[in-house]
């Protein structure tokens, strides 16, 4: 086990009790963590009652949050024609077909998101192994594979969160940065739980969310009420 360092220590001590808060509390003691030299990003972790295992108790999506991440995702498009002038004027950072396959194939992974039109995934397909272990190979149903490109490319550049359940049934991810004002970082955060909240498979049984904890890159978390 790691020891703790001296900074962690004091801020578990300004966090006080490590019972659950309202969600305005629970930002307020978050925000009185950023003493670092860079602005953290801000991350929710949801412990769900669903059984990983079974296929109709799997949680995930993607939601676009009211105020962003904070942060430019970086967007590559595989499209041709038409859609390849859409997707680069949608903002898309890198666009094309066959060069841009080799180009991932050799090892370039810099960036955040991976869209296809549906006839680019014949070139697509024989990425998954670079792509898929690291959570970027197109799919229809995570709505990376459509012929509206320019459309999903704008919802990445406005902070599309993309997110699904782990095999311990807890779900993670980025709800904005630390320099968010308190009203905003709150109101990110309660959209992301109320889409949770809206996706509770039929199959579960019992309590559906089990725990929530927000943190910041290097603070600890802050456990939150589900409301």
């Amino acid at each position: 086990m790691s020891k703790q360092s001296k900074r962690m220590k004091s801020l578990c001590e300004k966090r006080g009790g490590d019972d659950p808060v309202a969600l305005v509390e629970g930002v307020k003691s978050l925000k009185r963590f950023d003493n670092v030299k860079f602005d953290q990003t801000v991350e929710i972790a949801m412990r769900l009652g669903v059984d990983a295992k079974q296929a109709d108790q799997i949680v995930r999506g993607s939601i676009v949050l009211p105020h962003g991440i904070g942060k430019s995702q970086r967007v590559v498009v595989f499209a041709q024609g038409d859609l390849a002038d859409q997707a680069t004027e949608a903002g898309a950072d890198e666009v094309g077909g066959e060069e841009l396959a080799k180009k991932i194939k050799d090892g370039w992974v810099d960036f955040d998101a991976c869209i296809a039109a549906p006839d680019m995934m014949k070139i697509v397909g024989p990425l998954g192994r670079v792509l898929g272990p690291r959570g970027l190979m197109p799919s229809p149903r995570a709505g990376t594979v459509t012929p509206d490109v320019a459309g999903v490319v704008r919802e990445y550049k406005a902070g599309k969160v993309v997110f699904r359940n782990d095999a311990a049934g807890n779900l993670h991810a980025v709800v904005g940065k630390m320099s968010f004002d308190h009203d905003k970082l709150a109101e990110n955060i309660q959209a992301f739980i109320d889409h949770i909240l809206f996706l509770k498979p039929m199959a579960v049984k019992g309590a559906y969310v089990k725990g929530i904890s927000i943190s910041g890159t290097m603070s600890p978390g802050v456990r939150i009420i589900a409301a």
